[in-house]
C-alpha cells in the first residue's frame, strides 16, 4: 500500500477574506500605550470593518485589545492629557462622525460633530480645547442640504474651470474641496471651516500654542498648471488672513510644527512638472522663510507613495521614512542639517506608519510573510538608533500559521547596457527537485514605486497555484538614486532627458526574466507569463507588442495610450511631466511610447482587466486596446468591474477582489499549464 503525502495548505483567492491590516499607530503622551486600527474583511456585507485597538508598550501581561466596537472607525488620536481618544466613524453612506471616548472603562462616547464626507485627518489642539479635521465640503447647491439626497438629473450642471476637478476613489472635487475645520472638543458648537475658497487643503498641523494651524495647498491662479503647493498658516479661530510660508514653485506637503513653534518640517518635491523626484525633508523658518533640506545626501525618496505622516519631531531632530532597495526604513536627522541622516530602524521590511511620544517609538512593519504587525522600541530624544525593539501584536499570525507562504529570494540581473537590476523570485509552493514550473513576471505600477520586502497577496496566490513568481525594480522605480528614477524621462525633456517609457525599463524587466530562467532550475523558460497594473499594465501591453517571449499576459488598469490618457485621466499633466513637450505640441512623442501604437505586433493571448470607475487610467484605456485587437481578428478577453476604481486590487470590494484573483489564475493556468497545489480547507 503506497503512502499518501499530505500536500501543504496554500493560499487561494477565498483566503483574501482572512487578510488583516494594522495601521495608524498613535502613542499615548507618556508612551505607555498605543492605539491603532485593525481592518478585517466582512465578506457577507462585501465591505471592510475597521476598529480601534489598544496595546500597552510594556510587558504587563494584558496584551492588545479592541477599544471600539465593529464598524468603520479610524484615526485614533489621544487627548493631550492621555485620558480620552478621539476618532472618526465613517458610515456606509460616506458621512462621518467625530467621537471622543474615555480610555478608562465606563465612560460614554461623545459625538462631537458630523461631517458630510469621510474625515481624512484628525488632530487635537495641544491645549485639549479643540479638534481640527479635514473633510470634503460639498456645495449644497449641487448636492443638497443636510440629509437631502438629490438625484443627478435634478442637480445643476457642474462648472469646471481648472484641470484637476476629480480624483480617483474620491469623485468630484471641484464642487467639494477638502477643507480644514475646527470644532470644540466638547461638541458645544458646530465645526467651522478655516480654509476658505475652492482650493484643496491637506496636511493639517497645530502650532504648539494651539493658536494656529499649518496646512498645504495650491492657492495661486495657475495651481492646476504648475502643480505647485505651498505651506500656509491660518488662525485656529478662522480670523485674519491666511499667511503663505513658502515661496512658491515647489510642491510641499504634510507640515509639522517644531516644539518651539518657530519652524515647520515638510516634504518637498522641487519640480512638480518634472517627474519623478526623490522627495526630500525640508525645514522652514516660519518668520524668515528660509529653508534647509536635510536629506539630499541620501539620494533616496523620503516620502513613499501614499504616505500620510508628516516628518516627526523628536526634540530638535526629525524622524521620517526612506525607500531603499525594496525596503522602507526610518531615519533621523538633526533639524539644523548639521550632520547626515542616520538609520533608526532598518532590516528587510517595510515600515509603513509610525509615531513617537514619551521616548518611545511605535511602528507597523510588513514583511513578505506578514501584512504588518505593531512593534515598539525605545528612542530617547537625545539618542540616535531605536533600542529594545519588541513586537506588540501577532494579529496576522493565524494566516501564516494556517497556510504555507513563500519567502522571496533576491538576485541581480544585468540589463542590456550593463546596469544591475534588483530582482526577486519565489518558487511555487511544494516545488519538487528536478521539476520545472511555469512562472509569472510581475511589473509594479507607478512607475515611481518599488517592489520589495512586503506582503503581496498576488505573489502568494500565484506561488500557491503552482507558478513561480519573479519581479524587479527596473529603471523608473523608487528606492534608488534619482538618476535611476529619471532614466525613463522622455528624450525631449529639457531637464534630465532619458529614453522614455518602454526603453531601458523594458530592457530591465526582460533581463530579470532571462536571468531568472538561467538561475533557477525550477523555472520552465518556455512557460512564462507577464502581468501588471497601471504602469505595470503599460509594461505588460508594451512587452507583448515588442516580444513574443511570453506565453500569456494580463494587462490590468493599464496606460495603453499616453496621448489620450494625458487629457482624460484625473491627473492631467502627469504624462507630460515624463514626456517633456505637451501633447498639443508633439502628440507623436506620446504615441511613440504608447502600447496601442504597436497593437499589430501583439499576438500573445491577452486578458484585460479594468474598473468602470477608474479615473486614474480611465476605462477608455482598456477599450482602446481591446477594440484594436478585436478589429485585427485577435482574441483578447476583457473583464470590466462595475463600481470599482483604480484601487481594485488593494481596496476594492472583497467579492470583486476574489473574482479578480480567480480570473488571473485561471487565465494563466489555461495558457501556461500550471498544476494547482491543493488549497486550504
Amino acid at each position: 500500500m503506497s503512502e499518501v503525502t499530505a500536500r501543504p495548505a496554500v493560499m487561494t483567492p477565498a483566503d483574501i477574506v482572512r487578510l488583516r491590516q494594522l495601521g495608524n499607530p498613535r502613542l499615548s503622551p507618556d508612551g505607555r500605550a498605543v492605539a491603532f486600527t485593525v481592518s478585517d474583511i466582512d465578506l457577507e456585507g462585501n465591505r471592510y470593518a475597521r476598529r480601534i485597538w489598544l496595546a500597552p508598550t510594556s510587558e504587563d501581561g494584558t496584551g492588545p485589545r479592541p477599544f471600539t466596537g465593529p464598524g468603520y472607525e479610524v484615526l485614533p488620536r489621544w487627548s493631550p492629557d492621555g485620558q480620552r481618544i478621539a476618532f472618526a466613524v465613517i458610515g456606509d453612506d460616506g458621512r462621518s462622525q467625530i467621537c471622543v471616548l474615555p480610555v478608562a472603562g465606563g465612560g460614554e462616547r461623545l459625538t462631537v460633530c458630523a461631517a458630510a464626507a469621510p474625515v481624512t485627518e484628525l488632530e487635537w489642539a495641544p491645549d485639549g480645547s479643540a479638534l481640527a479635521f479635514a473633510a470634503r465640503d460639498p456645495d449644497p447647491g449641487q448636492y443638497g442640504h443636510g440629509q437631502e439626497k438629490r438625484r443627478d438629473q435634478d442637480s445643476p450642471p457642474r462648472r469646471i474651470s481648472r484641470l484637476l476637478y476629480r480624483f480617483n476613489g474620491v469623485g468630484w472635487t471641484a464642487d467639494r474641496p477638502s477643507r480644514v475645520f475646527v470644532v470644540a472638543a466638547d461638541g458645544s458648537a458646530p465645526p467651522r471651516p478655516v480654509t476658505p475658497g475652492p482650493f484643496e487643503a491637506a496636511g493639517l498641523a497645530w502650532s504648539p500654542d494651539s493658536r494656529s494651524l499649518a496646512f498645504a495647498s495650491g492657492r495661486h491662479e495657475d495651481w492646476d498648471l504648475d502643480l505647485a503647493a505651498d505651506l500656509w498658516v491660518v488662525a485656529a479661530d478662522g480670523t485674519g488672513a491666511l499667511r503663505r510660508v513658502t515661496g512658491g514653485g515647489a510642491a510641499y506637503s504634510l507640515p509639522a510644527w517644531s516644539p518651539a513653534g518657530d519652524r515647520l518640517a515638510s516634504y518637498v518635491s522641487p519640480t512638480p512638472l518634472e517627474s519623478p523626484r526623490n522627495r526630500q525633508v525640508v525645514v522652514i523658518d516660519v518668520a524668515a522663510g528660509t529653508e534647509q533640506v536635510l536629506t539630499a545626501s541620501l539620494d533616496r525618496n523620503c516620502a513613499p507613495l501614499g504616505i500620510t505622516l508628516a516628518p516627526t519631531w523628536i526634540g530638535d531632530d526629525l524622524l521620517f521614512a526612506v525607500e531603499d532597495h525594496g525596503n522602507v526604513h526610518l531615519y533621523r536627522a538633526p533639524a539644523d542639517g548639521a550632520s547626515r541622516p542616520e538609520l533608526v530602524a532598518g532590516g528587510d521590511r517595510w515600515i509603513t506608519e509610525w509615531d513617537w511620544a514619551g521616548g518611545r517609538l511605535a511602528f507597523v512593519a510588513s514583511s513578505p510573510l506578514s501584512t504588518g504587525e505593531l512593534a515598539t522600541a525605545d528612542l530617547p530624544a537625545g539618542g540616535t538608533a531605536a533600542v529594545g525593539e519588541r513586537q506588540l501584536t501577532w494579529l496576522t499570525k493565524p494566516l501564516a500559521d494556517a497556510l504555507t507562504l513563500v519567502s522571496p529570494e533576491r538576485f541581480t540581473a544585468t540589463s542590456a547596457d550593463g546596469s544591475e537590476v534588483e530582482c526577486w523570485a519565489m518558487a511555487p509552493v511544494g516545488a519538487q527537485a528536478g521539476a520545472r514550473y511555469p512562472a509569472l513576471l510581475n511589473v509594479h505600477g507607478g512607475p515611481f514605486t518599488q517592489y520589495g520586502n512586503r506582503f503581496v497577496d498576488d505573489f502568494q496566490l500565484q506561488a500557491a497555484a503552482g507558478f513561480g513568481v519573479i519581479y524587479c525594480n527596473p529603471r523608473g522605480s523608487a528606492g534608488y538614486s534619482e538618476q535611476w528614477a529619471r532614466a525613463i524621462r522622455g528624450p525631449d525633456c529639457a531637464q534630465d532627458p532619458g529614453t522614455g517609457w518602454g526603453s531601458v525599463d523594458f530592457a530591465d524587466v526582460m533581463a530579470c526574466v532571462e536571468t531568472a530562467c538561467q538561475r533557477f532550475s525550477w523555472l520552465d523558460p518556455d512557460r512564462v507569463g507577464i502581468l501588471g497594473g497601471s504602469y505595470g499594465g503599460f509594461m505588460t501591453s508594451w512587452a507583448i507588442g515588442h516580444t513574443n517571449r511570453f506565453r500569456a499576459a494580463c494587462s490590468e488598469r493599464a496606460c495603453n495610450n499616453l496621448l489620450t490618457m494625458e487629457h482624460s485621466a484625473d491627473i492631467a499633466g502627469f504624462i507630460r511631466s515624463y514626456v517633456g513637450p505637451d501633447h498639443l505640441t508633439d502628440p507623436g512623442a506620446y504615441l511613440r511610447h504608447s502600447p496601442v501604437s504597436y497593437v499589430r505586433d501583439m499576438t500573445t493571448p491577452l486578458l484585460i482587466l479594468h474598473s468602470d470607475n477608474d479615473l486614474r487610467c480611465p476605462i477608455s484605456q482598456a477599450e482602446e486596446l481591446f477594440v484594436a485587437l478585436r478589429l485585427l481578428g485577435r482574441e483578447p478577453v476583457m473583464y470590466r468591474f462595475p463600481g470599482e476604481n483604480h484601487e481594485l486590487s488593494r481596496s476594492g470590494s472583497p467579492r470583486h477582489r476574489i473574482t479578480r484573483a480567480e480570473l488571473i489564475l485561471d487565465w494563466f493556468r489555461r495558457h501556461l499549464g500550471a498544476d494547482a497545489v491543493t488549497g486550504s480547507q
